[in-house]
């Protein structure tokens, strides 16, 4: 029975979605299946790579509808557990294996890199922001034991009934670049007081981390944050992350260091 469907996103990266499929039918855990969303334009390359197709289930998009359309392919996983992943993020092949001994002790939705704010302030402030102080948790710091964090990003792992809550509040319609992550953990806080947690990132065991090389691979001309792109509002993608931060805070989003 397959426990774990693995969602990823075919955009202007054909080398990564190659070297992302192989780590996905590398891990520990065998009993994977992969969704690939192709979101257009920049998927010529992949489209064509009939070795990606054999071997997965694939939609094809004519329309860029952003980072929010891989959760709602997500919707057509069929097993307990699915697993999200930017594609810039490769897993090591126990990365899936982490993330069920990790969710055996605490429920959680769980990522590869996690930001913990250090000195929030109150939600009511006018200068609430993304980017207020934080910390890095993850394959950036290498955490040592499961650390819990106010949201993650690169890849996120979770209960396939949990998709109900991610989408039991829809996204602000104007913001399609970016806020999927916050969302999500706000909703799971709100709806089922689910936590947000990074699994452990063992010092030099990268076959337990959910991304070995997002650095590298994260900066190249595709990068959202790098190339700074514009969005139909004419937000830079920062702006927007920062828009949605405040929009999330003065909702009713607590950040792990308001129960402090």
């Amino acid at each position: 029975m397959t426990t774990i469907t693995a969602v990823l996103n075919g955009y202007r990266r054909p080398g990564n979605l190659t070297e992302q499929v192989a780590c996905i039918e590398s891990q520990s855990v065998k009993s994977v299946e992969i969704l690939v969303w192709h979101n257009a334009p920049g998927t010529s390359d992949i489209v064509q790579n009939t070795a990606i197709a054999s071997r997965t289930a694939s939609a094809y998009s004519n329309k860029n509808f952003g980072v929010w359309a891989r959760f709602a392919f997500a919707l057509n996983a069929r097993t307990e557990y699915v697993a999200v992943f930017d594609d810039d993020t490769i897993p090591g092949y126990r990365w899936f294996e982490n993330c069920l001994e990790t969710m055996k002790k605490r429920e959680a939705l769980l990522g590869t890199i996690g930001l913990l704010y250090t000195n929030p302030p109150p939600a009511t402030s006018n200068k609430v922001s993304y980017y207020n102080a934080f910390t890095k948790i993850g394959w950036g710091s290498q955490n040592v034991e499961a650390t819990e964090v106010d949201f993650v990003g690169h890849a996120w792992f979770f209960k396939r009934s949990w998709l109900s809550v991610f989408w039991r509040e829809l996204p602000d319609p104007d913001v399609w670049l970016c806020g999927e992550d916050m969302h999500f953990s706000f909703m799971l806080q709100k709806y089922l007081g689910i936590p947000t947690v990074v699994p452990p990132h063992p010092p030099g065991q990268r076959e337990f981390w959910g991304s070995i090389d997002a650095i590298e691979k994260g900066r190249d001309a595709h990068s959202l944050w790098e190339s700074n792109p514009k969005d139909g509002n004419a937000q830079s993608f920062r702006t927007s992350m920062d828009a949605y931060f405040m929009k999330q805070r003065r909702a009713g989003w607590r950040l792990v260091g308001d129960r402090r």
